[in-house]
């Protein structure tokens, strides 16, 4: 007689974590220290103070951290000090595709051009992009201000990446 045995993969998601105030790099660091997939898009902003300016690096997406987790590691990040809550839909944590996450490094990275907008943007035609450093992604177009932009959205934290892009750039 024989044991069948069934082994299960673990699937591993991208998730967007709410942190306390200012405290995305602290929770980064703890993310870190044990083991978990984490990104925390940083972009440098030139700071002016009274006596001085200074060049800091500022979370792109205040309050979020965005984690890659399987099923049973998505409770323990969350007794992380300074985790607060996932973003959810529907009662349910909001996975964010590979690709979005994706969009938003090759952006933050190549030092790309962009707008970040918490506006509800409607929805437009659905593009791929064939040259340069965002080749291969997709997203949807929108007109604003008469000018043709690529949206890459990330919907799960109420922002919208917004990246210029020609036309003459994109497959319809």
């Amino acid at each position: 007689m024989s044991v069948k045995t069934t082994t299960y993969k673990r699937v591993y998601r991208w998730y967007a974590l709410y942190t306390k105030a200012r405290w995305e790099k602290k929770v980064q660091r703890e993310l870190e220290l044990q083991g978990y997939t984490h990104y925390l898009p940083l972009i440098t902003k030139l700071k002016q103070w009274s006596d001085r300016k200074k060049k800091v690096e500022e979370p792109l997406f205040k309050s979020y951290i965005f984690v890659k987790a399987s099923e049973k590691e998505y409770y323990d990040i969350l007794n992380i000090d300074g985790a607060v809550a996932y973003v959810t839909f529907d009662g349910k944590a909001a996975p964010i595709p590979e690709w979005q996450i994706e969009a938003v490094r090759k952006t933050v990275n190549n030092h790309l051009p962009f707008q970040l907008t918490g506006d509800k943007l409607k929805p437009g035609e659905h593009v791929k992009i064939k040259e340069g450093n965002l080749k291969g992604l997709e997203g949807e177009i929108i007109n604003i201000r008469g000018k043709n932009r690529l949206v890459i959205r990330i919907e799960s934290v109420g922002y919208s990446l917004v990246v210029e892009m020609e036309t003459e750039n994109l497959l319809m």
